[in-house]
């Protein structure tokens, strides 16, 4: 899908005020309610725009530690893993990674033997190595700062 420089005001508006109305987003983006309308669906329906979602602190529920987990499944166990950490409550994504490990976990827990209580039920077919985060970097992810679509 082609997008044009309208499509990436209307992202970049979304991505700062998912709630806006059509009407606030066409005013800031200079088009009609149901011109805006129009673009927001092509770009929901060409799945550009994914969905919709709210930032939660972690650190108010009570989850006051991440960690990062390098995982390297044993015995090409893999379906037992992914099946495993799709549905653990505390485990915020999981990526496949090239390199010495399998997959990167990121856990956020509240108390330090939640971490404890995660790696013992993959030790049986995993090796783990476990970094604990101090602190986040906070990246600026706005559109408006990468735009290879438009190059």
């Amino acid at each position: 899908m082609k997008i044009d420089d309208i499509d990436m005001s209307i992202l970049t508006e979304l991505q700062r005020d998912a709630r806006l109305s059509m009407r606030e987003l066409g005013r800031l983006v200079n088009l009609s309610a149901p011109s805006v309308t129009e673009r927001v669906k092509r770009l929901e329906d060409s799945g550009m725009i994914e969905g919709y979602t709210i930032q939660i602190n972690r650190k108010k529920l009570g989850f006051t530690m991440d960690c990062l987990i390098e995982v390297t499944i044993q015995h090409g166990d893999h379906k037992r893993f992914k099946s495993f950490v799709e549905n653990y409550p505390t485990v915020l994504s999981c990526y496949r990674i090239a390199g010495k490990a399998c997959y990167m976990v990121l856990l956020t827990v509240s108390q330090l033997d939640e971490i404890e209580a995660f790696l013992d039920e993959i030790s049986a077919y995993t090796s783990t190595l476990t970094h604990v985060v101090f602190s986040e970097v906070k990246i600026n992810t706005a559109l408006e700062q990468h735009t290879p679509l438009l190059s």
